[in-house]
């Protein structure tokens, strides 16, 4: 299925979403585009093998939107390869990206261009995006703002000096994006985001206001949300960003030195139910800060990983069972 309706071939924005099976929630993400005051932009939906009507769904919008939509489905892969495909087949300028279960402010694309265009011009091509604040469906803030109302800083500055909490939201311009795709780490099906905002924010900067422009809704049920899974569910995908922060940002340690050992113990846990023993996890790092903090963290990492056992060999015993039902 193909774009139609109103729109430029090169809009501003791609709104891409990836979805599966939400089907029941997806409504949230299209009216709340219907509603933007903002209207140079197209909506890019990936479906990762959604079995519950989505497509019909999407077929029936795309037929009497105001906006170009185009859908793309592909076979259940996880949303990293979702999201992939999607920064390879975006149209606009810039990529944001709207979950299938949540809704923005009318004024949300409004605000973030002219955040944007704020940007001196000759200073635009070391920024990313930009990124603004999100709130659940009571209204209340996810985590915490930003130290002033315009900060101009990146992912990894925001969370370990400032300790910027919660879930945020923003844009990125869709060529760093291609440059800087997710890892696809088989055997997983989920890679962490912040392997992808890290990287992205050891080479630019990016915009951060304080105003609410997302509405965060909160998992209906247990286990909705892949990052709820059990630490040994697509551990190898896990590894990677715990990897990442202790051998490539360890000059942050100063400010959350807590935050790196924990993260050296669970690169530690992680690659163990992965398969990956010591000596493998000794040669995928590069820095000396890195391999110090994994020492640090082995004794830790590898007692949770023996405190796993038990209940992932329950885990692999109830999913064996239901398979075979």
């Amino acid at each position: 299925m193909e774009a139609v309706g109103p729109g430029s071939p090169h809009p501003f924005f791609t709104v891409f979403t990836a979805t599966y099976q939400r089907a029941a929630t997806l409504h949230r993400v299209y009216e709340s585009l219907a509603a933007q005051t903002f209207r140079d932009f197209e909506w890019l939906v990936v479906d990762d093998g959604s079995t519950d009507g989505t497509e019909a769904l999407v077929a029936r919008w795309i037929a009497e939107a105001p906006f170009p939509i185009r859908y793309h489905r592909q076979p259940n892969q996880g949303k990293h390869v979702a999201w992939n495909l999607g920064v390879e087949l975006a149209a606009g300028f810039a990529f944001l990206s709207l979950d299938s279960d949540d809704a923005c402010l009318p004024e949300a694309l409004q605000v973030f261009h002219e955040a944007w265009s704020a940007i001196p011009e000759a200073e635009r091509g070391a920024f990313t995006g930009v990124c603004a604040l999100v709130r659940d469906e009571r209204g209340a803030l996810s985590g915490s703002r930003f130290p002033s109302d315009v900060l101009d800083s990146d992912s990894i500055e925001t969370r370990l000096r400032y300790r910027v909490t919660g879930e945020k939201w923003g844009f990125h311009r869709t060529e760093v994006l291609r440059a800087h795709p997710f890892p696809v780490v088989p055997g997983s099906t989920f890679v962490p985001e912040s392997v992808v905002w890290f990287r992205i924010a050891l080479a630019y900067r990016q915009r951060f206001i304080n105003r609410v422009l997302r509405i965060w809704y909160q998992p209906e049920t247990d286990g909705s949300r892949l990052t709820l899974s059990p630490v040994w569910k697509n551990a190898a995908g896990r590894a990677v960003l715990h990897r990442m922060v202790i051998d490539e940002l360890g000059r942050w340690v100063r400010y959350r030195p807590g935050y790196f050992l924990a993260a050296a113990a669970s690169y530690v846990r992680t690659s163990l139910h992965a398969g990956v023993g010591v000596g493998g996890q000794w040669s995928a790092l590069t820095s000396a800060r890195g391999r110090l903090l994994w020492l640090a963290g082995l004794p830790v990492g590898w007692g949770y990983y023996l405190r796993d056992a038990p209940r992932k060999r329950a885990d692999q015993r109830r999913y064996a069972g239901s398979s075979t039902t």
